[in-house]
């Protein structure tokens, strides 16, 4: 007889072990992500204004991806291919950088030509679609992240190593550069990091096929407001072009750390929450239209800090 799993199963602890590590967010834009389809989530995930929790089994599978990557190299170079593979950071400036996988040199179709190298893992579903129509079309999001670092590198090759990690199948691709694609993706970035206004969703059809698994999706389809009580989700928060965020209440740079707790003079910046905005006191205070009462939003007497607006609205 098998004894039936408990709540605390060695699975389930081992999950749950792994989804209490809380991972600070991003300061920056990564290059990663330029390729997403919806400008709108990259504003709120650059914003923390939605930030996506992962279950312990998904964080065991990005740390197998992660692991993967020195089994890459190490059969790279045991076929003759140089690999750097130390993290080479790209700075695009206004909060858009990323980090590359390495560089490599000696492969065999072009032997003296440096690659941008990067490596993913696959599901077998995905794997299979990468093998049939190739990186740009099926992983666009991976085709611009090679494009923009080839751009910050100056290079003009990259090498895209993928694994399946259902059968261990290898893909490989060799891409050209494209500085069209680039530039307009660094664009983007920029475009993104340095709006102080959210930028519209790609759909507004809460069936939509690219919304439906969206962290962002009650967010944009559902309750249109915030759980986050950060600097980056404040009405007082400018971002410069020099990757810094200034705050009008203090009139000071935040420091990154200091961005995630906030302070009480926090002001739920109005694209971030359902409510009709009304003019204020001051500049340093909200006031938002609830249901037919005014709640003054700030700091101050007999004003609602943003914790205390977003409990008592729940």
């Amino acid at each position: 007889m098998i004894i039936p799993d408990s709540a605390n199963s060695i699975t389930n602890l081992i999950d749950s072990h792994h989804a209490k590590q809380i991972d600070a967010p991003r300061a920056h834009l990564g290059a990663s992500t330029l390729g997403h389809h919806c400008e709108r989530w990259l504003w709120l995930s650059f914003r923390w204004a939605v930030l996506e929790q992962h279950s312990g089994r998904i964080k065991r599978l990005f740390r197998r991806g992660q692991n993967e990557e020195a089994t890459i190299v190490q059969d790279l170079k045991a076929i003759g291919i140089n690999v750097h593979s130390e993290q080479f950071r790209v700075d695009f400036g206004s909060f858009v950088s990323g980090s590359i996988d390495g560089i490599a040199k000696g492969i065999l179709e072009a032997p003296k030509t440096e690659h941008v190298v990067e490596f993913k893992t696959h599901s077998k579903k995905s794997f299979d679609e990468l093998d049939k129509n190739a990186v740009q079309k099926s992983k666009p999001m991976h085709y611009t992240q090679m494009q923009v670092y080839m751009h910050g590198l100056k290079l003009d090759r990259a090498l895209y190593v993928a694994v399946c990690k259902d059968d261990d199948r290898i893909y490989t691709e060799r891409v050209h550069y494209d500085a069209d694609h680039a530039t307009k993706a660094i664009a983007r970035g920029h475009r993104v990091t340095m709006s102080d206004y959210m930028p519209a969703p790609i759909s507004t059809d809460p069936t939509w096929y690219q919304c439906k698994m969206c962290a962002g999706h009650d967010f944009c389809h559902g309750s249109k407001t915030t759980k986050q009580v950060t600097c980056r989700t404040c009405a007082l928060i400018t971002p410069m072009s020099d990757s810094t965020m200034h705050c009008a209440k203090w009139d000071a740079i935040v420091p990154n750390d200091a961005q995630v707790s906030g302070c009480d003079a926090h002001v739920l910046h109005p694209d971030l929450v359902p409510w009709k905005r009304l003019e204020g006191p001051s500049n340093m205070v909200a006031v938002y239209l609830i249901n037919g009462t005014e709640y003054a939003n700030g700091e101050g007497e007999g004003v609602y800090t943003s914790k205390q607006l977003l409990e008592l609205t729940k």
